[in-house]
């Protein structure tokens, strides 16, 4: 992932004056929004759990992620432990990017248009149907039944930090290929969530909810740009639906889906009005009228500014803060899995674990590659420049990495020893499917560049 170019910018001119802009930041930036990084820091959030669950200070990692955080305010009244805090409370702020990125995608991305968006479309349809049928073929009549969700859904995280270990050895568009795929999955992940891991409605609370999104919705429409204000009433909005039953998180995705997607000024606009302002800016100046000389400057600044829509500017400055806090945090109070002999030979004769582990591994690549196969041999789809559905095998197993969204719906499935065996099944399954989806993709990129070498010799 490439440091976005307003944030290199921004960064370059506080280099010319800021020692540690120039030593620190601009050399970290590249760092913050890389892939391969973030995959790496949410892996080591994950071992960290593991190794605090399996230690001596097991009892003291449990203890911190029941330490219970009060609010306590004239209107309001919450108290929940560290690890609902993040559950309910971090997470609503990645849903809020997955929104964006949904929004995103839809307008400007590879789904504003069907005959882009079918094959992809296909793919997360089948990689969703089949996994939760696979999971539902070991627990149809035991008390796992309600993890059916669990498997229907891959870290896009962890899936394109795979691909980006792997560099110029697959084709580019590969990459488009399953970011859009992973869009369509966490469209159908969310929905999954509000509508069958949702508890008992509130009425009353889903009238308020419903109220206050009707308040963003109408700051949005008079105008209104200015994200504090927003994060007051999403805030509210977080509260009510806190109290409706529905998952709180949803109060992310619908908040990123009603985020602004196009600026207030084209870049051709900017120009031609930033030369009128320089131009009187220059003259005030020489007149010493230092009043007027800033209301200008503050003109220029806004028209700037607004040349970048709300929800790029919102994504560019969120993401690094989901990626190396809210999502290492997540982990760190989620993977704590005991791995006792006896946790393991219980979990490996469990139908919760074995659906898990087959739905991600089993169900993934097959509802992938056959949705796919099909889709294209009935014309329902096609291919990006450069793929073949060899490639897409690869892509298939990388999409059974479920972890981040597959542990948060198994915490809303499960308690106890249930949720203990899904995750185990899950963790099991994501580093098998990463490591075979990397070595499937790197041979095969080997050998696409042998066959292109053989090729190129033959034709000199």
């Amino acid at each position: 992932m490439a440091v976005p170019a307003r944030s290199r910018g921004a960064t370059a001119i506080r280099a010319k004056r800021s020692f540690l802009a120039r030593q620190v930041l601009l050399p970290a930036q590249a760092v913050i929004h890389s892939r391969v990084v973030s995959g790496v820091v949410l892996f080591a959030a994950a071992v960290v759990a593991l190794i605090a669950a399996n230690s001596p200070w097991s009892e003291a990692y449990a203890a911190f992620r029941e330490t219970e955080i009060s609010i306590d305010l004239p209107f309001v009244s919450l108290s929940l432990n560290l690890k609902h805090w993040v559950n309910d409370g971090l997470m609503t702020v990645f849903f809020f990017v997955v929104g964006l990125e949904i929004k995103r995608e839809l307008l400007h991305g590879e789904l504003n248009a069907w005959e882009k968006a079918a094959l992809p479309f296909f793919a997360a349809l089948g990689g969703m149907v089949v996994p939760a049928l696979v999971y539902l073929a070991f627990n149809w009549d035991g008390p796992g039944r309600s993890g059916w969700g669990i498997p229907m859904a891959t870290d896009i995280a962890f899936a394109l930090g795979v691909l980006a270990l792997l560099g110029e050895r697959i084709p580019s568009q590969l990459r488009v290929f399953l970011l859009a795929l992973a869009t369509v999955d966490d469209i159908g992940a969310i929905l999954v969530i509000a509508i069958f891991y949702t508890s008992s409605l509130s009425f009353q609370a889903l009238g308020w909810a419903a109220g206050l999104l009707g308040a963003v919705l109408a700051m949005r429409w008079i105008g209104i740009r200015g994200v504090h204000y927003y994060a007051v009433v999403g805030a509210g909005f977080w509260l009510a639906l806190q109290q409706t039953g529905v998952h709180p998180t949803i109060a992310g995705v619908l908040l990123g889906l009603a985020t602004p997607a196009d600026p207030w000024f084209g870049y051709r606009e900017f120009a031609s009005h930033a030369r009128e302002l320089v131009s009187r800016f220059e003259k005030e100046l020489q007149r010493c009228d230092e009043a007027r000389a800033d209301a200008l400057l503050g003109h220029l600044e806004e028209l700037a500014r607004e040349t970048e829509a709300p929800l790029e500017r919102l994504e560019r400055l969120v993401q690094p803060w989901v990626s190396f806090i809210i999502l290492p945090l997540f982990a760190l109070v989620n993977a704590g899995i005991e791995l006792s002999a006896g946790t393991i030979a219980s979990a490996a004769v469990s139908p919760i674990a074995q659906g898990c582990a087959a739905g991600l591994l089993l169900g993934k690549f097959g509802g992938i590659w056959i949705s796919c196969w099909g889709a294209i041999r009935f014309g329902a789809g096609r291919l990006p420049t450069g793929v073949a559905l060899r490639h897409v095998a690869g892509v298939a197993l990388i999409a059974g990495i479920g972890f981040t969204v597959a542990l948060f719906i198994t915490g809303l499935a499960f308690q106890g020893e249930e949720a203990q065996a899904a995750k185990l099944g899950i963790l099991v399954a994501s580093i098998i499917a990463g490591l075979s989806g990397w070595a499937a993709l790197r041979f095969q990129g080997e050998l696409d560049a042998t066959m292109n070498s053989r090729k190129l010799s033959a034709r000199t």
